[in-house]
């Protein structure tokens, strides 16, 4: 299970990266909307078209963060790969949006836990709150520049007039509207699902990777401890000097308070607790 958890997750990962497309240089200049107010902006938004993806499904969920300025934005998605098979399931992915400058709160930067790149820009540049929105992303690389464009709706289906309206402003931008794909938003799944693969910024937090490196150290230690054993007992061998006390197994004191768990059959410690180990 956790062999396919890793498996969905990096096919979540491909998934975002192909809704992307690449350029030389720097990145387009997009305009923020002037007047932006966040708090109309808020809530669950359906992607009706965004660049280059196969991905269906797509939503996009803004709320307020634990601090004046932070927002979350989760998106919600089917993998492509699994949207061939019928088993139910959801990929969501959330990052943390800020907005470095007060003043101009449609020009946002946003980080996702698994995008290596960093940070990336988040700017809305057309909305009406309550019928559509027009989004753009942009994130710097080495000699080049990724960019996504994405029309959102407040319902699953959107008028053309706000389509037409959206994709030039884009276009208006230098930015080619006939790189975004549609997307489908029906028969879509949600809730009962067979399977729901969650990634957000707890997922690879410094609580739960020194979990991870914790047990990874205990297992390292068992086996170096055995390995010495081992070896002591094929030296006293040749060496002559073997005696039946060297023959009973060793009395290992804890490095800490706790008692050690049990061992099971195959001489394993045995242990309940759940682990994030994919």
């Amino acid at each position: 299970m956790r062999s396919l958890t890793l498996c969905l997750v990096l096919a979540g990962c491909v998934a975002a990266a192909l809704a992307h497309s690449y350029h030389l240089g720097a990145c387009p200049v997009v305009e923020p909307l002037a007047g932006f107010q966040m708090s109309r902006f808020l809530g669950i938004w359906y992607v009706v078209q965004k660049t280059s993806t196969a991905s269906k499904c797509i939503t996009y969920n803004y709320t307020r963060g634990d601090e004046p300025g932070e927002y979350s934005i989760t998106q919600d998605s089917d993998i492509p790969i699994l949207g061939l098979t019928s088993l139910k399931h959801e990929y969501h992915y959330t990052g943390a949006l800020s907005v470095p400058e007060p003043s101009v709160p449609a020009r946002m930067t946003v980080r996702f836990p698994l995008s290596v790149a960093g940070s990336a820009s988040h700017v809305v540049f057309a909305t009406d709150y309550e019928n559509y929105a027009g989004i753009f992303t942009c994130q710097k690389l080495a000699f080049a520049h990724r960019q996504s464009a994405t029309i959102l709706s407040r319902t699953r289906d959107l008028d053309k007039a706000y389509i037409d309206k959206v994709r030039a402003k884009l276009s208006s931008f230098g930015v080619d509207p006939f790189d975004l794909s549609i997307i489908t938003q029906t028969n879509c799944p949600r809730g009962n699902n067979s399977l729901d693969v969650n990634v957000d910024p707890h997922t690879f937090s410094a609580e739960n990777i020194g979990s991870v490196v914790r047990k990874a150290g205990e297992k390292i230690g068992d086996g170096v401890e055995w390995i010495g054993h081992q070896g002591s007992k094929v030296y006293h061998k040749i060496a002559g000097t073997e005696d039946k006390s060297s023959e009973r197994p060793a009395t290992v004191v804890p490095v800490n308070s706790q008692q050690q768990p049990p061992k099971d059959a195959a001489g394993k410690y045995e242990n309940n607790e759940v682990e994030w180990i994919p």
